[in-house]
């Protein structure tokens, strides 16, 4: 596997349309990341984003303002957005990366409709079949790439193959791991366990070059033993809000026992340090968005509730993915296996 170097500067495009707060948020967080050095370009609105850099300082950062007309609505179809709002800031965002003008694409925006724009305006990296989400969720231990979350509903035994190969990349260059353990995510930790397509993509993984360590269930993806899991999109997205919401109930249910009895607040109080670190540990915000691997520049999809925080962290992804080159360690990765990674296709289906 190639080395990860480091070097330049980065410039992202930022929906700033995108997201339940829209500019609201997205402005001042793109800001602050524009505070670190990375390069921003806020596309949208142009009067409700001049409205909102008005409040702000931006003396002598390097911000500006691309024009977009339409906005993508979180109920809108990807296909129709794709087709009817040609002008919407998603869509303009992604075109800024491909003229050049841009090195990536943050958006908290429709999901659906940044993963096709991501597709078909973008287009995939030479020899990616299917272009995937690659979630980052916390363990006991190390946060695990989940990957894919959601950008194909169904999967094939190659399309599996070549998610691991590109979370293998994405953890090296943006997570900084030296050799990830890859693991399949199956009903069993056996050889032989799972349905046909997990099976024979466990056939692949076992004959390349990452380090995979075999079956993984559903119980070890949060114990920190596996760096990356694979699964279909459909499993990995229903994983990952199972275990977001599961996070939000804990939190609750903790929250109300807490304040049950004067016993329980004085225990409180006496650990209130504790939780605060749970509460980072368990944030998504801390983990900014799922980036969308194996196309032809960089897109991050943030969840549509997130605060300035996962904004900015989205954005410090996007801009160390391409100052470590991300996408052409794919392309290097891909290339190592070739003959393994069959023929492109030019469906994706989207469940997020």
């Amino acid at each position: 596997m190639p080395s990860i170097e480091s070097s330049g500067t980065a410039r992202i495009a930022v929906d700033a349309m995108g997201g339940d707060y829209g500019p609201r948020i997205m402005v001042p967080a793109a800001v602050k990341a524009a505070r670190e050095g990375v390069g921003i370009a806020l596309v949208g609105d142009e009067s409700i984003i001049n409205d909102e850099l008005a409040k702000l300082d931006v003396t002598g950062l390097d911000v500006t303002v691309i024009p977009a007309s339409q906005i993508v609505e979180m109920n809108d179809k990807p296909a129709d957005a794709l087709r009817r709002k040609k002008d919407s800031s998603i869509q303009v965002a992604c075109r800024y990366v491909k003229s050049g003008e841009a090195d990536g694409v943050v958006s908290a925006g429709n999901s659906g409709a940044t993963v096709a724009c991501g597709m078909f305006v973008l287009g995939r990296i030479k020899g990616v079949m299917r272009p995937a989400l690659a979630g980052i969720m916390p363990t006991e231990k190390d946060p695990v790439v989940l990957i894919d979350v959601g950008a194909n509903v169904d999967s094939k035994p190659l399309h599996l193959f070549q998610f691991g190969l590109m979370a293998d990349v994405f953890a090296r260059c943006v997570l900084g791991m030296k050799r990830p353990g890859v693991g399949l995510l199956s009903i069993g930790e056996e050889e032989g366990k799972g349905n046909a397509m997990v099976r024979e993509a466990y056939d692949l993984l076992r004959d390349s070059q990452l380090r995979f360590i075999g079956n993984v269930e559903g119980r070890d993806i949060f114990t920190g033993d596996v760096d990356v899991v694979v699964c279909d999109g459909f499993v990995g997205n229903v994983a990952l809000k199972l275990s977001e919401g599961l996070a939000q109930s804990m939190g609750r249910i903790l929250k109300e026992e807490l304040k049950s009895s004067w016993l329980s607040k004085l225990g409180t109080l006496l650990s209130l340090r504790a939780f605060k670190r749970f509460k980072k540990v368990v944030d998504y915000a801390e983990y900014g968005g799922a980036p969308l691997l194996g196309l032809k520049g960089i897109v991050v999809v943030c969840h549509g509730k997130s605060n300035e925080l996962a904004i900015i962290n989205a954005i410090r992804m996007a801009s160390t993915s391409v100052r470590n080159k991300m996408h052409e360690h794919l392309a290097e990765g891909l290339a190592a296996h070739k003959g393994r990674t069959g023929t492109t296709e030019s469906t994706s289906q989207t469940a997020a």
